[in-house]
């Protein structure tokens, strides 16, 4: 369906995050290996965000043109450098639409999040699940409300965009406190939310604050690569370093460097099938 990859660390030029490898994700985007029945190639647009110095926020370029047609890739995105990259290619869902503001990743505040994979029926799926969380809130005693009018927000008429809403509202840290004290809870809370509606949905999320990773398995592949000052998420590796590690699916994976941490991903579950300090 997409193809992405995170990454953390010391400061590198934001193109060659896009760029690096053999099997690099511009080379993804036409050459994908693990496309798990979501079509052929990412061919949809593509973009990329990126952090500053703290506490300046993040910033993106985005195009719905395939990337490998885009000369900004290697004449203007090479010219930046960040600590922090987070990228994706798109292969539209058939029925959405391919424009600009479909491409992710999509922002708020000092987060980007980026969608690997399909919300079947996502507008039904997508109301049902918040008003599900309307309802958490209601018993937990919380004056927040998670109301249908909200995906009215969505960047685009796309199942990805819809999807950050939700999930940048669990996000938020503003009073009335929301129903996620974290970003792996926040991310547990969406997902498994939408699995109860859509157990045939494929949710691969991968979402960046400047210094961390989050990500979900489910139904697509996503692999980690951790070194001792950085830390890569990423649906293929982009090469053939042995500490590339398939992360398992129906995963919660939080990355930082020098540290990675797994536990299921469950409906009614949660049990940590590993945990590296971070």
């Amino acid at each position: 369906m997409c193809r992405h990859i995170g990454y953390v660390g010391p400061a590198v030029p934001v193109g060659e995050v896009l760029t690096r490898g053999p099997h690099s994700l511009r080379t993804q985007a036409w050459a994908p290996r693990e496309m798990r029945g979501g079509g052929t190639i990412n061919a949809d647009g593509f973009g990329v965000a990126w952090w500053g110095p703290n506490p300046a926020p993040v910033t993106r370029y985005r195009n719905a043109e395939p990337i490998w047609t885009d000369p900004a890739v290697d004449e203007v995105l090479p010219q930046l450098t960040s600590h922090a990259v987070l990228g994706s290619v798109r292969s539209a869902t058939v029925g959405m639409p391919v424009e600009r503001s479909a491409c992710a990743p999509f922002l708020w505040d000092r987060w980007a999040f980026s969608h690997n994979g399909v919300v079947p029926r996502w507008r039904s799926v997508l109301t049902a699940v918040l008003s599900d969380l309307d309802v958490a809130a209601t018993r937990a005693g919380m004056t927040r409300r998670y109301e249908t009018s909200h995906l009215l927000e969505a960047e685009a008429l796309t199942d990805s965009a819809a999807l950050w809403v939700l999930l940048s509202r669990l996000l938020d840290p503003e009073p009335p406190a929301g129903l996620a004290e974290t970003p792996g809870t926040a991310l547990r809370l969406l997902v498994t939310g939408v699995l109860h509606h859509a157990p045939d949905a494929r949710v691969n999320l991968l979402l960046g604050d400047g210094a961390r990773l989050w990500a979900t398995t489910c139904y697509h592949s996503l692999y980690a690569l951790i070194g001792d000052d950085f830390a890569v998420l990423a649906s293929e590796p982009y090469d053939d370093d042995t500490r590339w590690r398939q992360l398992p699916d129906r995963s919660l994976v939080h990355a930082e460097p020098g540290g990675l941490s797994i536990e299921t991903l469950e409906l009614g579950r949660s049990t940590a099938t590993e945990s590296l300090p971070l």
